[in-house]
C-alpha cells in the first residue's frame, strides 16, 4: 500500500491547477496537505493582491473550487477541505 494514507494527489493537483489560472502570479502559489481528524485540510497561499481573485465575489469562486477539489478528493479517497490564506 504505498504512499501515505493521508494525502490526495489528485485534488491537490487539480486545486493547483485552478488557482494558478486564476491568479495573476502563478509561481507564488503554494498548497500544502495537512491531515487533520481524518482529513486532509489543503491550505492554500497566493501572491500578494491575488486572494480576492480566488475568493470572488461572495465567496462563490472559493466555493467552486472547494466543489470540485472535494470530488477529486473522492478520487483519493479521502476528504479534503480547502482553506485559502492571505501570505
Amino acid at each position: 500500500m504505498g504512499g501515505n494514507a493521508l494525502s490526495a494527489p489528485t485534488a491537490t493537483a487539480v486545486l493547483t491547477h485552478v488557482v494558478k489560472s486564476i491568479v495573476d502570479d502563478a509561481e507564488a502559489v503554494r498548497v500544502e496537505a495537512i491531515p487533520s481528524k481524518g482529513r486532509i485540510k489543503l491550505q492554500v497561499k497566493v501572491g500578494p493582491g491575488d486572494l480576492g481573485r480566488v475568493i470572488g465575489r461572495r465567496g462563490r469562486t472559493a466555493q467552486s473550487i472547494r466543489t470540485v477539489v472535494r470530488a477529486a478528493g473522492t478520487r483519493d479517497g479521502a476528504d479534503v477541505d480547502v482553506d485559502f490564506v492571505d501570505d
